[in-house]
């Protein structure tokens, strides 16, 4: 098993280079430039002088390389000197925040996204799953239908939606939560509950199913066979099985989350990077856009990687070779 998880980890590296190259393609593909929305036009001369610092006036080959630090440096105002390489976990300076630097703009958002993310999930899960339990093991009576019914409404409305309209009821009607922003415990309710309860919705869904199948298996008729309580039959051989398919969807669910929200961060006025990953995509931002899809892309391979070592640690029938 260690051998495999070894295999794993190494191959996140050429698999992160590939992501990286890509992201660097895709956003010089788009029409237009880092520097074409200033408030001023620049001229012809000013045009060339910048993409010269920057060397975009290099072939795409050669920026790429010079990004990964193999190629030369970037030289810039504040950052004699200034080594870009990716490889030394540097991405560069910001092509539209002046005199910042993409590890500066992702350690002061990243946080900030990273906490809602953790609170939406342990959101999710602490209505999800209790949910799917209790809707499997009441199926058929009407409270399962009307908690069946609570996770598909959930769902169906988008945080788009559930945002501006938690916000004018708790906020604004009875001014019992702050409209916005991130100061205090209490701006943290309105955002989580937005960005949580449909992941909430998905994973009772997950779960309900996942122990309605479980139940059902032949383990489980002979664990009552012999006798055992029904709390044990649950929850020592039915949950373990049940929860996989939740284990599955959690790594990709946590990456999402982890990496923010553009919408629930924008309706809260949240400074976290889910507004700048989308951002740096319009503004042409390169160094920005790909800094922060080689973040998703890390978060996303080690969550991935956590769920199939929780996968072993759940099922014991799962081998890794």
């Amino acid at each position: 098993m260690r051998l495999y998880f070894l295999k794993r980890l190494l191959l996140m590296v050429p698999l992160l280079l590939i992501i990286s190259l890509l992201a660097f393609v895709l956003v010089r593909v788009a029409p237009g430039g880092p520097f074409d929305k200033e408030r001023a036009p620049a001229s012809p001369e000013i045009e060339r002088a910048l993409n010269a610092k920057f060397h975009l006036d290099e072939p795409v080959w050669k920026q790429y390389l010079r990004y990964l630090g193999v190629g030369g440096e970037i030289k810039d105002e504040k950052f004699q000197f200034f080594q870009g390489g990716l490889i030394r976990g540097d991405f560069g300076p910001s092509l539209k925040y002046r005199n910042h630097t993409v590890n500066e703009i992702i350690a002061q958002g990243l946080p900030v996204s990273l906490a809602l993310g953790g609170l939406a999930f342990c959101f999710a899960m602490g209505i999800g799953i209790p949910l799917g339990v209790y809707t499997a093991i009441r199926k058929g009576f009407w409270d399962e239908y009307a908690a069946s019914f609570f996770a598909l409404l959930t769902v169906c409305v988008p945080a788009l939606v559930l945002g501006p309209l938690s916000m004018m009821i708790f906020a604004i009607k009875l001014k019992w939560l702050p409209v916005a922003l991130w100061g205090s415990p209490l701006h943290t309710i309105l955002p989580t509950i937005t960005l949580g309860l449909f992941f909430a919705g998905r994973i009772s869904r997950l779960m309900r199913e996942g122990m309605l199948n479980t139940l059902q298996a032949p383990f489980i008729t002979t664990a009552r066979a012999k006798g055992l309580s029904e709390a044990a039959v649950l929850w020592r051989h039915a949950f373990p099985i049940a929860v996989l398919p939740v284990v599955s969807y959690s790594g990709p669910l946590l990456a999402d989350l982890l990496t923010g929200s553009f919408v629930v961060e924008t309706i809260f006025q949240i400074p976290g990077i889910g507004v700048l990953m989308v951002n740096s995509s319009l503004n042409k931002d390169y160094t920005l856009a790909v800094g922060l899809v080689v973040l998703y892309a890390i978060l996303l391979l080690v969550l991935n990687l956590a769920v199939d070592i929780a996968y072993g640690w759940l099922d014991p029938r799962v081998r890794y070779e």
